[in-house]
């Protein structure tokens, strides 16, 4: 006997006891060797998770609303950083803290296709768009990942450009509190993003946060130029204009893996074995040879196979309803979840 039954994981009715007599460690020790030391610590500050399962929010709409908030948020104070650097570039003609600028004017610009996107996907499903409109939140990361590359490009040029053509520098002091500035507006914004991204299940918005942190060691680097220029080194300035176009494009490579995953339908293996977990607790499961999980913008759909004894129909479907409210319980931004119940073979 098979059961198909279509199911959505927000019932959240959690009478059911979480004992998981099955006999199940959920160590979390499956696939996440992540590297340790100097190594680990910048992999994790540029290249950050894009979830956090535990903490998300468990309903699309409040995950939407906050995550514009954030947005909102941190748009203001990127502007206003930006303003102010922009005031210093003017009256010192340091490139280092222009090309510094154009990136932070970059980054409050990506803020905007990434709202759209939070709002369309608020959009219900349609008979074209079945799945809903969740996929923009993927597409405004590309969007992104195409602005910061640019800002890089821009950068370059205008370094690139001063080495030809050099001229004197004036209120380097300006040019090393604008650094300064920039670096704890940026990093401000960084924190925010990433920590809102992670909970809502949002790689999009991380991807922002990380470009937002990069924006603020781009700043520390003009604070370096102008330090340099100080001390009798005039090429400094343009040296370090290269250095963060580089720097971008570098970091950079862990935001496009991140979004590409997304968009080839790729999963967090831990998500994958906690929705194992909770199927296999679930009373009358015997076994779960399969598990499908993929992200939705910030939100994950799936479908599953379980194998129960031999039973009626009616059993199978209260089964297969226990086993989604299981589910929805472990994975708290699960918006879908199908699960197929076979009979066990004798």
């Amino acid at each position: 006997m098979s059961a198909g039954v279509d199911g959505h994981g927000h019932s959240h009715e959690h009478g059911h006891a979480h004992a998981h007599e099955h006999g199940h460690e959920h160590s979390h020790e499956h696939g996440h060797d992540h590297p340790s030391g100097i190594r680990g610590f910048l992999h994790e500050l540029f290249v950050p998770h894009s979830h956090d399962a535990a903490d998300s929010i468990d309903d699309a709409l409040e995950a939407s609303n906050v995550g514009v908030r954030a947005l909102v948020i941190s748009l203001v104070i990127l502007l206003g950083t930006t303003l102010l650097q922009l005031g210093v570039v003017l009256i010192s003609g340091s490139v280092a803290l222009l090309a510094d600028t154009v990136h932070n004017f970059s980054d409050a610009l990506t803020a905007i296709p990434l709202w759209v996107a939070f709002v369309l996907g608020r959009r219900a499903a349609t008979s074209r768009y079945t799945f809903g409109f969740g996929r923009a939140e993927d597409l405004a990361g590309l969007f992104i990942i195409a602005v910061v590359a640019l800002s890089a490009v821009v950068a370059a040029w205008q370094s690139i450009d001063r080495f030809v053509h050099p001229q004197p520098l004036h209120n380097l002091w300006w040019v090393v509190a604008a650094g300064v500035i920039g670096f704890a507006g940026n990093e401000a914004v960084a924190i925010y993003r990433i920590r809102v991204g992670r909970r809502i299940g949002s790689a999009a918005l991380v991807a922002d946060g990380v470009h937002a942190r990069i924006d603020g060691f781009t700043s520390l680097a003009v604070v370096l130029g102008a330090l340099g220029v100080m001390a009798g080194l005039p090429w400094a300035d343009p040296v370090v204009g290269l250095l963060i176009s580089a720097a971008i494009l570098i970091l950079l490579w862990g935001t496009v893996r991140s979004i590409g995953r997304r968009l080839m339908d790729g999963i967090e293996p831990e998500l994958v074995h906690r929705l194992e977990h909770a199927l296999a607790g679930t009373e009358g499961v015997l076994a779960v040879p399969r598990v499908q999980l993929r992200w939705i913008g910030h939100r994950l759909q799936g479908t599953a196979t379980v194998v129960v004894a031999a039973t009626g129909l009616a059993e199978a479907q209260d089964i297969s309803a226990a086993a989604r409210r299981h589910a929805s319980g472990h994975l708290r931004n699960l918006d879908d979840l199908t699960v197929e119940v076979q009979a066990a073979q004798r």
